[in-house]
């Protein structure tokens, strides 16, 4: 019997190939999207710690150069906050692009194993009627056999 050979399964290797780095690429792009938001969420903490301090302090009796620097912390952070978030957007649009891409990636993979998939069933119907037609001719060679 006569076994399968698909002519095009190093192009459906690659597309299987490609496929799986665009799912690597979209699983570091979504950690380096966890690690931004984890960074932002401890920039508004550490922020949120600092304006509780100014009020703290402003209830105290401390210097007003304390106090300055205690701003002047508060509106660094405020800084780096709104860094990060832009950084957090980034990050969402290399997310975004990567699953694009991975979805045109599934999309070709499935059309080439949907065409393996096709040439499977014709050489399976093919050998079918060769089969078929084997079978036929030796019912027709002892059918045409004189019997004695």
């Amino acid at each position: 019997m006569a076994s399968f050979h698909y002519s095009f399964q190093k192009v459906v290797d690659l597309k299987t190939s490609q496929k799986t780095q665009a799912e690597w690429l979209l699983s570091t792009a979504l950690s380096l999207l966890s690690t931004e938001e984890q960074s932002l969420q401890q920039l508004q903490e550490t922020k949120q710690t600092w304006e509780q301090k100014l009020q703290d302090a402003s209830k105290e009796a401390i210097s007003l150069s304390e106090l300055q620097v205690i701003g002047h912390y508060i509106d660094h952070l405020q800084t780096c906050i709104e860094n990060k978030m832009k950084d957090v957007i980034q990050a969402k649009r290399v997310v975004d692009s990567n699953r694009s891409k991975l979805a045109d990636k599934v999309m070709d993979e499935k059309v080439w194993l949907k065409s393996k998939d096709n040439a499977l069933d014709r050489f399976k119907q093919a050998l079918q009627l060769k089969e078929q037609n084997d079978l036929d001719e030796m019912a027709t060679v002892r059918f045409m056999m004189p019997t004695s």
